[in-house]
């Protein structure tokens, strides 16, 4: 059957929790000769499907069942944003349950270690087995729920063989306690569940704020817009309700709800989060416009071309999901051994079962051995190896002024060899400033100021920073009245002043003002996007790091070159967000991992499709959500920074994972041989964590 006649439809599923998930869903579902092709965001926990138009929901939701998988179509289910928090908030909540109980059994047993017995003894077992197991029976119901579902299904897990090792452990120790035997091993039981709970709420998490980038997306767009009819009556109509060929009043401050043509009246128009253009430009009749951009001047009419989901900003919202889908792949070598992790020590702890009960130790013996072996088998330290260095990195980075809300990122900004940088607001400061104020006497400077601060034009604005900062103060004005598209009018005393279009200039500079008195011009003011003060430093820096720079830019030629020529950089201008994911593909074509520093709506598609992306903390929360990192300041250094942290936590990851498979090695067969206890298990499982997080605190202090 041709792609053409294909259905695609995404689904909802909330039990995607590692890379066996992924290749399980992707392999499994594609069996069903009615389910052409299958895509898992990690992200987002969705699966996007392909299927016949013959096949009905309830074959699909099936298909997921069968894998034992609970799915529903994206938008017919529970609230999935609310279902996340519910999940972070209960994880959160066991997390603290567990370390709480931990530190009061190992309290407990701290008198057991230190030679109590008989009755003293068993007392104390009761009462970390009263602690333990109510403990025990909340805090690892994430991990049961999961087993039980895969096991319910005729497979399995990484959560089966933790399930079956904290359900044995409680379980012989709570024999022990019973026939007053010498050990029980409830703190271990505690102590693995509280471990395993921090990193699987950690994760959640992460995976909560890369969600957060589309949602903020789609904040940008008006929620509705007043329609006009043939009869010029006005009526408010929803976003959601708007159709073609509607035609929209939109007021001066109000966002677009919709695509569409204007049709009537002139206005300037702020393109900065489909463009990155900070300067707002000129729009009239027949000019497109789009839904999200910010009208600054005079009302407009403009008839809809397109709406909701077919809008340019809904598209760019697809064009994040998907690039995001694409980065949700990256799988680390800790999430590829876990696919082989549950089979691995299921045969591993059956066969010491099975070997020391040929050997005539007994069941109880045998048990406690294959215990031992669950637990010193737990994939802590394997599982820290990654997480503890990126943690101790990203602090350190976040005393320099870097935050990272996506711990791979590091892993991926280690490896990269190209920068795609964007201009306005990530190579410049991204906020006009006014020239060559200092050349103007007090009085004119006064009377500037006192036209600006009455009106909210970016330009206005930026000559208010510039004059409050030399202490210059506002002469009085009356009867002030802004035009759009103009300027502002005012009487000084009985002379009229205007702030606003240079004359003679058409439809004027937008990068210039002009101040009048009388109709007679007395000061004129060119504006400029500066460029961060340490970019050309930075620039350099990522050449010694063997990374080539580039520009991509939505802005205009004349307007990038500037910047380009300063910079010594080549440029590419006047790009889509299309063009720019488009840009990113093609250098990921030729084997490049590309870095991508950006700030605007425009840039979240390319953000979220780099290999690893930065942006700015003066970004659209568009730009912030979809970034991995974000760069505080108006220095550009900490680009470089990042990168070399990032480098010395990948050789600090490689020695833990030396360090996690070496324990290994040394404890599986002394588990095996019966040499070790589950509370020796349990010991030696938290001590290999210590010893990889003890590594990556090596980090600390070595940010340059």
């Amino acid at each position: 059957m041709s792609a053409a006649a294909l259905i695609e439809r995404d689904f909802a599923v909330p039990d995607i929790r590692c890379a066996g998930c992924i290749a399980k869903l992707e392999q499994g579902l594609v069996r069903d000769r009615r389910i052409a092709a299958a895509r898992v965001n990690f992200t987002e926990k969705r699966v996007h499907l392909s299927y016949t138009p013959d096949t009905g929901m309830p074959e699909l939701i099936g298909a997921f069942s069968n894998l034992g998988f609970e799915a529903h179509p994206i938008g017919t289910g529970p609230d999935e944003a609310g279902i996340e928090a519910e999940t972070s908030r209960e994880l959160l909540r066991a997390v603290a349950v567990s370390g709480f109980a931990m530190m009061n059994i190992m309290l407990l047993s701290v008198s057991v270690w230190s030679g109590a017995t008989g009755a003293t003894r068993d007392l104390f077992h009761w009462l970390s087995a009263a602690i333990a197991l109510p403990t025990v029976a909340y805090a690892g119901r994430p991990f049961f729920r999961s087993a039980w579902r895969a096991l319910r299904h005729g497979g399995t897990n990484m959560d089966v063989p933790i399930s079956i090792g904290v359900a044995l452990v409680c379980a012989i120790s709570l024999y022990e306690t019973a026939t007053s035997g010498p050990h029980a091993y409830f703190d271990g039981a505690a102590m693995l569940l509280f471990f395993l709970l921090c990193g699987r709420w950690l994760d959640s998490v992460m995976r909560d704020r890369a969600r957060g980038g589309v949602a903020a997306l789609l904040r940008n767009m008006g929620t509705g817009a007043m329609v006009i009819d043939d009869g010029d009556r006005s009526r408010w109509v929803d976003a959601t309700a708007l159709e073609p060929g509607m035609v929209m009043l939109v007021a001066a401050g109000e966002r677009l709800a919709a695509d569409g043509v204007i049709v009537g009246g002139e206005s300037q128009l702020d393109l900065s989060l489909l463009t990155g253009e900070s300067v707002p430009q000129n729009a009239g009749p027949d000019d497109r416009v789009h839904a999200g951009t910010l009208n600054l001047d005079a009302p407009v009419r403009v008839r809809v071309t397109a709406a909701g989901a077919d809008t340019a900003i809904a598209d760019i919202a697809r064009l994040m999901g998907e690039a995001a889908q694409g980065k949700s792949r990256y799988v680390r070598i800790a999430d590829r051994a876990a696919r082989f992790y549950a089979p691995a020590v299921h045969c591993l702890a059956l066969t010491a079962f099975a070997a020391w009960m040929i050997a005539g130790a007994g069941w109880h013996h045998s048990l406690l051995i294959a215990a031992a072996v669950l637990i010193i088998t737990c994939p802590c330290a394997l599982g820290l190896a990654v997480p503890a260095a990126q943690i101790v990195a990203a602090g350190e980075l976040m005393r320099a002024g870097v935050l990272i809300k996506d711990g791979s990122a590091l892993e991926r900004l280690a490896e990269v060899d190209r920068a795609l940088v964007d201009k306005t607001g990530t190579l410049t400061l991204g906020r006009p400033e006014a020239l060559g104020l200092e050349r103007f006497d007090d009085g004119v400077k006064s009377l500037i100021l006192a036209l600006a601060q009455a009106s909210r034009h970016p330009l206005s604005e930026a000559l208010m920073r510039g004059l409050r900062t030399s202490d210059v103060r506002p002469v009085e004005v009356t009867s002030i009245r802004e035009t759009p598209g103009f300027g502002i009018e005012a009487l000084w005393g009985d002379r009229i002043v205007t702030l606003g279009r240079p004359q003679g200039r058409g439809l004027g500079d937008a990068l210039a003002t002009e101040l009048s008195v009388d109709g007679r011009a007395v000061a004129t003011i060119g504006f400029a996007d500066r460029l961060r003060p340490d970019a050309s430093e930075a620039i350099a820096a990522l050449g010694r790091e063997g990374i080539d720079a580039m520009i991509l830019s939505g802005d205009r030629a004349e307007a990038v070159a500037p910047v380009a020529r300063e910079l010594g950089l080549t440029a590419q201008t006047g790009m889509s967000p299309h063009d720019k994911l488009a840009a990113i593909e093609r250098q990921a074509a030729q084997g490049h991992k590309v870095l991508m520093i950006g700030d605007g709506l425009n840039d979240g598609p390319a953000l979220a499709a780099g290999y690893a992306s930065m942006a700015p903390g003066s970004a659209s929360d568009v730009g912030k959500n979809a970034a991995d990192c974000i760069f505080l300041g108006d220095r550009m250094m900490p680009v470089v920074q990042t990168i070399r942290m990032a480098r010395r936590t990948q050789a600090i990851v490689r020695q833990n994972f030396i360090a996690a498979i070496g324990y290994n090695i040394i404890a599986v067969p002394l588990a095996f041989l019966g040499f070790v206890t589950p509370l020796v298990a349990a010991i030696a499982m938290s001590g290999s964590s210590l010893i990889v997080v003890g590594n990556a605190l090596r980090l600390k202090g070595t940010i340059r």
